[in-house]
């Protein structure tokens, strides 16, 4: 089985920490961002989200939001699947797509990536 919960690290050397899951699939946590610097330093952000309930033997999927407020005008989603690989190495792979705030409709095509 899969845990969601506790500290994860990516390719780009973010960190996100998960709190302990509720009973009803809900989380919240905390990211900090290496790749958007600001100010020469990275800032944490909140992250709130839920997992799909796994049938027995099955692998969580999830979905979280991060607000990167504290230094960008932007949110992320995010959307995975938790993995133990046969040495028990736990993976989380996901997708997202980043929304920027723009000032008007006419740039609403380079908001989303």
């Amino acid at each position: 089985q899969c845990r969601l919960s506790g500290l994860w690290r990516n390719e780009q050397d973010s960190l996100m920490e998960i709190s302990a899951l509720r009973d009803n699939g809900d989380f919240q946590g905390k990211y900090l961002t290496r790749v958007t610097l600001s100010d020469g330093c990275a800032h944490i952000s909140p992250l709130k989200g839920i997992q799909q309930q796994p049938g027995e033997g099955g692998w969580p999927t999830f979905a979280f939001t991060v607000r990167w407020d504290k230094f960008s005008n932007a949110t992320t989603a995010f959307a995975g699947q938790c993995f133990v690989d046969s040495g028990g190495k736990e993976t989380l792979t996901t997708m997202w797509l980043l929304r920027e705030a723009v000032g008007s409709l006419k740039e609403d095509w380079k908001a989303t990536r």
